[in-house]
């Protein structure tokens, strides 16, 4: 690929502030748009089974907007046919206008030699014609998501309809009590939109502009990983796109920009926020040490004595700067601060006022502050808590 030489350079300071404003944490959030606004705005919010103080598509919007209802997030993204979960940087909830978008994707799953789970024979049929008679179904509700109790373990049934989901013929159309809902394509998106008529090119040309405007500013890695493309995928298409070649200082690699997000400075108020660890904000370690040179590192999946900064540590985002990070939990309606690294002590008002504000979000009275990676901050921020605590 030959890139054009850039003649836009950014600062670091400038390229924080792009990224943050493309992200939704500078300036004024459009509330009249609410949720489904942020969806659009994201191109895509990431769905976990993780659930501590909130499931991960609850904390994206709250992040943004403040204390949203929780159902309302939920409807937001599930009414009028207004989104859809398919494999995007992950599993994620994605406007639904950009289904066609993801037409190369379900070709590539419909071409795919080799699988992990076998799909009996006759099964998948009979899975579609029970959704065309019955649905919207779970996979329970289609008879049984699993032959025993182990995770992997799936049935016969369950295959068919995940096989069906990505093939593009069935669609999740909600979540409930975190099951997938299943029903027929044909049935849970618009006419206009059924369709996979868009040539691999131009649904990459799409993802990468799209991502682009997201990300505000990105390098090569940073837009592939949005939507998990390939490298030379976006090499394909990114001259073509939109996008704007830029340096940014201190990077070392090319970069990409939004040229919408070049034509005035990124202005207004930072929100003070904990961060879910899947939030697209942070979704690349390296681009999130590169922005912000902050480690973030969701710890879950490491065993606990190997834990630096707990299970689900959620970083805390103040003044357009990542300042430290929270392991919550909750004891009835009290948020325990398990485990608290602060970046000094500027931190802690920050810190503190974030904390006080998912407790109310969450329905809880009380915040415990508990371990503290810089013990002689542990006071202050118990003090900062009762002070900034209605």
């Amino acid at each position: 690929m030959t890139t054009p030489p850039p003649t836009i350079q950014l600062s670091a300071d400038e390229a924080r502030r792009i990224v943050l404003r493309a992200q939704g944490f500078l300036g004024a959030p459009d509330r009249k748009a609410g949720v489904r606004g942020i969806l659009r705005h994201l191109g895509a919010v990431q769905l976990d089974t993780i659930s501590v103080l909130a499931r991960s598509h609850e904390l994206i919007p709250y992040a943004r907007l403040g204390a949203v209802d929780r159902r309302t997030v939920e409807k937001a993204y599930w009414t009028d046919t207004h989104a859809f979960e398919y494999w995007s940087h992950a599993a994620c909830i994605l406007p639904i206008e950009e289904w066609p978008h993801f037409a190369f994707r379900r070709r590539s799953y419909r071409s795919r030699p080799h699988w992990n789970h076998q799909l009996p024979d006759g099964v998948y049929d009979q899975v579609i014609k029970q959704l065309r008679a019955e649905g919207p179904l779970t996979a329970t509700e289609l008879g049984g998501a699993k032959r025993t109790s182990e995770w992997w373990d799936w049935s016969g049934t369950k295959v068919a309809v995940e096989r069906a989901l990505m093939y593009g013929e069935v669609v999740c159309v909600e979540r409930r009590g975190w099951k997938r809902v299943y029903d027929l394509a044909e049935r849970a998106v618009p006419d206009s939109l059924l369709h996979d008529d868009l040539d691999d090119t131009e649904c990459l040309r799409r993802l990468v502009r799209l991502a682009g405007q997201s990300l505000g500013v990105g390098t090569r890695a940073d837009i592939a990983d949005y939507h998990r493309l390939k490298g030379e995928q976006v090499d394909a298409v990114i001259a073509d796109s939109g996008l704007v070649p830029v340096t940014v200082e201190g990077w070392g690699k090319p970069a990409w920009a939004d040229p919408a997000a070049l034509e005035t400075p990124p202005r207004g108020r930072h929100r003070t926020t904990l961060l879910s660890p899947f939030d697209s904000l942070i979704w690349e370690r390296a681009r999130t040490e590169r922005v912000f040179g902050f480690t973030h590192r969701l710890e879950a999946y490491v065993p606990k004595p190997k834990r630096v900064y707990g299970y689900f540590a959620m970083p805390v985002l103040a003044g357009g700067h990542l300042v430290g990070r929270v392991d919550p939990a909750r004891e009835g309606r009290t948020l325990v601060a398990k485990q608290v690294t602060l970046d000094g002590p500027k931190a802690v008002p920050a810190v503190a006022q974030a904390l006080v504000e998912a407790a109310s979000w969450v329905n809880c009275t009380d915040v415990r502050v508990e371990k503290v990676a810089a013990p002689e901050l542990r006071e202050a921020l118990a003090r900062e808590v009762t002070r900034a605590t209605p």
